[in-house]
């Protein structure tokens, strides 16, 4: 995979004449070495249903009069740029007005995405009617015999629950119930790991090992069967579209452990994806791309090129200003390793799962990345397959109940010496009779009062002792072994119609509400949703309850530094080349319009320590890149002292070392 990438978007209504009239070959490849690109994804047949080649299997755009596709593959070879092939899937609107009996359906008998006549936007096609023999597999067969593209880049598919007529029909055939939704996922499980393997079976008997990506705009944690339908992972995660900047941190720290290439994929889009004349600033670009590569990610930017089939040249400009300072930093960024002392068990993982029983919590996962990056910790997001082995501890997020199979891991685990954080729920048996592992408290049920408050019993680095209030759920808890850290404060009551005080909440009634956290050997109990509580509220107090926790679990951290909190460090490893690469990132999105994430200044910091402790490695050299810059380094025992004298965006440290 290359690392300078762009997805151009050419979603073209048949209403618009004069289909890549402006197109020329010196003008699409001009914009591409302005913008420093080396892979561009161009587009065999778009949500509209068009083809932009002279298809035999479909219908040409009818405003294009030349094969689009070949003359764009042809004009990118030319200058070494590699040319993956996007075909929708998912949408094909020529189609759905003649074929809708083809449609997905919900369970009103309503298609999805967008409901009613006069309403503009897609309908889905079902991949378990003739759609994907009819008309899916050829086309794919067709791009990728006749076009010698570098990819196949597929649209809108996934695991979908449908109650069409082809696949009521078909449970009904097979003895089953479309009442019951179990059912109706598992067919959907099937429907979709069979387009998948047909569409495996078709691409590689024309062109073994050709690159196939199928994308549901999210990487399901949990869900390694469905990742490895994949060539390889393109993390759709466009900040201002939604997904915010805490997705891609959460899903690449989730899809570097699971040893298969991948790209963070952003857009140059001010709000979402296919907005003509919306540009972000340069600086968000910039920052985008360099978080990709301090996740171990290569870079995908989104465009959509004009109908006319000219290249804009401001984005172009705009994405140049990223991706130059991208090819200067690739030597460092390619086959890396992250390292991490902390895993976070991905409660997502937990609740997505083949039977269709699926949770997506996104909260408290969010707010546990959240806090680890804030905290600036080493981590990795682990799901239920994952070797436990390589961290120190172990977060279990609010919601992990403890299965037997979970159980039999964590137990190994924290034999070997590794510690435990569970908040809320976690750690409990799945029917909450009580822990399933020892944390030093016995459980008691669901506390009544909500909010209430704590009252931590160690200091904050911030703040005064006082009763903390927590919004999230809480459990109640008596010591069992363990040693009480804080302690859980009721309110008078609960706020309602007749009883309530003031503008939110009722005050702490100051009683003795039993523990609020407690420690045991084998770890730390919080007994709140502290990580949804944080994703959704950001108080203070939660991120410094848990920081306090996670320093007195790890003693001693991989990597220290006064890097403020808004900061990002990562630390990567090239093995292949004995070194490590320090990646440290700064910039403040701050929200606009409607709830829109914006970074436009990124402002300098200076004078950042680093301390990383590296037993059994011996360091040679240490150089900022890529700038070349020797920095000077103080080494006592197993560990390395450095001061970054100034950060803007996004700098790397590299530490060159012998392994002894």
């Amino acid at each position: 995979m290359r690392f300078r990438q762009v997805h151009l978007d050419f979603h073209t209504s048949e209403a618009i004449p004069d289909i890549a009239a402006d197109f020329n070959k010196e003008q699409f490849q001009a914009m591409l070495q302005k913008g420093h690109v080396d892979s561009i994804t161009i587009f065999a047949k778009c949500h509209h249903g068009w083809a932009y080649f002279p298809s035999e299997l479909n219908d040409m755009h009818p405003h294009l009069d030349f094969d689009l596709l070949a003359a764009q593959i042809e004009a990118a070879r030319e200058i070494d740029v590699k040319t993956p092939i996007y075909v929708s899937v998912g949408f094909d609107e020529k189609l759905a007005r003649r074929h809708p009996e083809w449609l997905m359906r919900d369970e009103d008998d309503r298609t999805n995405w967008v409901q009613g006549f006069m309403k503009a936007g897609w309908h889905q096609f079902c991949l378990n009617s003739p759609y994907l023999e009819k008309i899916v597999i050829p086309q794919v067969e067709e791009v990728v015999r006749n076009y010698d593209g570098d990819g196949i880049f597929l649209d809108i598919v996934g695991v979908r629950t449908c109650y069409c007529h082809t696949c009521v029909n078909r449970l009904l055939a097979e003895g089953k119930n479309p009442r019951n939704k179990r059912h109706v996922v598992e067919q959907g499980e099937r429907v979709y790991a069979n387009y998948t393997k047909r569409i495996e079976e078709v691409v590689h008997s024309i062109r073994p090992g050709l690159p196939i990506f199928h994308n549901a705009g999210h990487i399901a944690q949990g869900r390694r069967d469905l990742a490895a339908m994949n060539t390889h992972l393109e993390l759709e995660s466009l900040p201002t579209g939604g997904w915010g900047y805490d997705h891609f941190p959460l899903s690449a720290r989730y899809v570097q452990q699971l040893g298969m290439d991948f790209l963070g994929m952003t857009g140059k889009f001010h709000t979402f994806w296919g907005e003509f004349g919306g540009y972000k600033h340069p600086n968000a670009l910039r920052y985008e791309t360099a978080l990709s590569l301090a996740n171990g990610a290569r870079c995908s930017i989104g465009d959509q090129l004009h109908p006319r089939g000219f290249m804009d040249e401001a984005t172009y400009e705009l994405i140049g200003a990223a991706y130059s300072e991208v090819e200067r930093k690739e030597a460092w960024c390619a086959n890396t390793i992250n390292v991490a002392d902390i895993g976070v068990l991905s409660v997502e993982s937990l609740g997505v799962d083949k039977t269709g029983d699926a949770m997506f919590t996104g909260n408290s996962d969010a707010g546990a990345a959240r806090i680890m990056l804030e905290g600036k910790f080493l981590f990795d997001v682990l799901d239920p397959y994952s070797d436990f082995s390589p961290y120190r501890v172990i977060v279990l997020p609010d919601n992990v109940l403890i299965t037997e199979r979970l159980q039999t891991k964590l137990d190994e685990f924290l034999r070997k010496g590794g510690k435990v954080l569970a908040t809320g729920c976690s750690g409990l048996k799945p029917d909450k009779s009580g822990f399933a592992i020892d944390l030093g408290v016995r459980y008691i049920g669901e506390n009544s009062f909500q909010p209430d408050y704590f009252r931590p019993m160690f200091p904050l680095s911030s703040l005064k002792q006082a009763s903390f209030v927590f919004y999230a759920q809480g459990q109640k808890v008596e010591l069992a072994g363990g040693t009480e850290l804080g302690k859980r404060e009721d309110s008078y009551f609960n706020r309602d119609a007749y009883s309530f005080c003031s503008h939110q909440h009722t005050p702490s009634s100051l009683n003795d509400g039993g523990p609020g956290m407690a420690e045991s050997e084998n770890g730390i109990y919080i007994a709140w949703n502290v990580f949804e509580d944080y994703a959704t509220k950001g108080s203070l107090v939660l991120k410094e309850t848990v920081v306090y926790a996670l320093n007195r679990l790890l003693k001693e951290k991989t990597l220290t530094t006064n890097l403020p909190a808004q900061g990002i460090v990562t630390l990567q490893e090239q093995r292949g080349e004995s070194r490590y690469i320090n990646h440290l990132l700064y910039a403040s999105p701050v929200k606009r319009g409607d709830g829109v994430e914006v970074i436009e200044d990124i402002l300098p910091v200076y004078e950042i320590d680093v301390t990383l402790r590296l037993p059994g490695d011996e360091v040679s050299r240490v150089y900022l890149a890529p700038q070349m810059t020797p920095l000077a380094f103080d080494k006592r025992e197993d560990r390395i002292t450095y001061k970054v004298p100034r950060l803007e965006n996004h700098q790397m440290v590299v530490i060159d070392y012998i392994r002894v």
